[in-house]
């Protein structure tokens, strides 16, 4: 049985067009699926990488500052804490009554004891 090599042939060129088709149509077929899932994530305003990427190195710039603009507060806040607020140290009271000028004590008639055999004496009301 001889070899036909044109029939061979001719079946390496059908099947290197049909390889050729198929990864044409695989091409299209990506193609297509790119441009659907673009135009979905367009009408769902959906940002882009670099978009992103920018707003993520500007909040990362804002919280660094925040951070030192916080240190610095509070160590202004530290050194003016001390000068402000001088501690007062409460005075015990028996220092309070030894501060005290000695004054003759106030009695109220109803305060002072009545005298042995004596009625206390009325108050007068004018």
């Amino acid at each position: 049985m001889p070899f036909d090599t044109k029939l061979i042939d001719d079946l390496v060129r059908v099947a290197t067009g049909a390889f050729g088709a198929v990864a044409g149509v695989r091409e299209e077929a990506r193609t297509r699926l790119r441009e659907q899932f673009e135009h979905i994530l367009a009408r769902l305003d959906v940002v882009t990488r670099e978009e992103f990427e920018i707003v993520r190195a500007l909040a990362q710039r804002a919280r660094e500052e925040q951070e030192l603009l916080a240190a610095r507060v509070a160590a202004l806040e530290a050194a003016a804490k001390p000068a402000a607020a001088k501690p007062v140290t409460p005075k015990p009271a028996a220092k309070r009554a030894a501060a005290k000028p000695a004054h003759k004590a106030e009695t109220t008639p109803a305060a002072t004891p009545a005298p042995k055999g004596r009625r206390p004496r009325a108050k007068v009301v004018n």
